[in-house]
């Protein structure tokens, strides 16, 4: 399934997108064997169903029934959706023109596991969206079922929920209430966001597509900002978006870590598996004495990633959140040697995904290295406009 926001904090809700749009490319690939039936039915029965309540936005919009806010919303997405073809080149389909009111909290739960001792997540293979680290579900109870057979299984479980929805163009794809929360900046960006997928995606390339489609949020956001005049928070953004990059770094380096520890003692060769738990704990416990360290000396006290720590920490969990933004900064400067043009920006971006898997990730670390090195010499904006610009996310 493919679809969007595992997290619990609205700082690390947009990096699940690809969640939700697999949903039904999954379903349409049932004759591959590659789930049960009953998998497929869910797959196929809630993709029809959300389907069939579309309306047209101007209907929904023009509508005495429609909440003011409801119809605020609307009105921002759909000029943000005009905005989007005219200036960021993304495609002019008839995605995101219809509305549906479901009056969930999310509109599909998905499930990432991995092994006890390991890094690499239990995957997915389907023929169209190839092989993701994930199982989605329409029905929570349905995740939650799931969730615990693989438990039992021995695996480590993350189970999130998903608020946007995508079939990759596949299908004229609604706008949902769900998809409402939050603030204008996250609306448009969850747009740009869904219709980038539609530009490019790479079968059995989360992490590629995912920093892809993230960093055509983020630009787009900020020359969406400044022409609706609110060009003075960009700054402030800027430095929202920095924190998200010092928590995946962050959770990066535990991922490695974990990773370090399991390799020097795999669980195979270990006599003593409960003192391998211990260790895998002790590295868990130094991601938050380290987050308290970051928190305290780089984000003068900002506390929005709190309620993440704050729950127990797994692998699967891990590895939910820090797939999604290792790359960004590789096409940010991708984007730069396009010249800021977003159809050059988009060539070339393809022509890396034609590149094989190894030969593309070489090319994206070395483009990562040169973000790193430029990154030092940008000192961060003011530190007080971006707290309040985070915590209004």
């Amino acid at each position: 399934m493919l679809t969007k926001n595992t997290q619990p904090t609205n700082h690390v809700a947009n990096w699940c997108r690809p969640l939700g749009r697999a949903l039904l490319l999954v379903a349409l690939a049932a004759s591959s064997g590659c789930a049960t039936v009953g998998y497929y039915a869910q797959a196929v029965n809630g993709h029809f169903d959300l389907m069939s309540k579309r309306q047209p936005l101007e209907q929904v919009m023009n509508s005495e029934d429609t909440d003011p806010e409801i119809r605020r919303k609307l009105e921002l997405l759909r000029d943000a959706r005009k905005f989007a073809v005219a200036e960021l080149g993304l495609p002019n389909n008839n995605s995101y023109t219809t509305f549906v009111k479901t009056g969930k909290k999310n509109i599909t739960w998905n499930v990432v596991a991995t092994p006890e001792f390991s890094m690499s997540p239990k995957t997915w293979c389907f023929p169209v969206a190839g092989c993701v680290s994930y199982r989605g579900y329409f029905a929570e109870a349905d995740a939650k079922s799931y969730e615990a057979e693989l438990k039992a299984q021995g695996f480590d479980t993350q189970i999130g929920g998903a608020s946007a929805y995508s079939t990759l163009g596949w299908f004229d794809d609604p706008l949902l209430d769900t998809m409402l929360r939050g603030s204008d900046i996250r609306l448009a960006g969850v747009l740009f966001h869904e219709l980038a997928h539609q530009v490019l995606y790479v079968k059995d390339d989360s992490s590629f597509n995912e920093a892809f489609a993230t960093f055509v949020e983020q630009q787009g956001a900020k020359i969406w900002l400044e022409s609706i005049g609110r060009q003075d928070t960009i700054p402030a953004y800027d430095r929202y978006l920095e924190r998200q990059v010092d928590f995946n770094n962050l959770l990066q380096k535990t991922r490695g870590d974990l990773v370090k520890l399991f390799r020097e003692q795999p669980p195979s060769e270990v006599a003593d598996i409960e003192q391998l738990r211990k260790a895998k704990l002790a590295v868990f416990d130094t991601m938050l004495e380290n987050y308290e360290v970051m928190k305290a000396e780089q984000w003068d006290g900002f506390d929005g990633y709190d309620n993440w720590f704050a729950k127990e920490t797994n692998n699967a969990r891990l590895i939910s959140v820090s797939t999604y933004l290792k790359w960004v900064p590789a096409f940010e400067v991708l984007y730069d040697e396009s010249g800021g043009d977003f159809k050059a920006f988009y060539k070339a971006a393809t022509e890396w995904s034609k590149l094989p898997g190894q030969d593309r990730s070489a090319k994206l670390q070395d483009y990562l290295d040169r973000a790193n090195e430029l990154s030092a010499s940008h000192p961060p904006p003011d530190s007080d406009s971006a707290l309040k610009f985070a915590r209004s996310q």
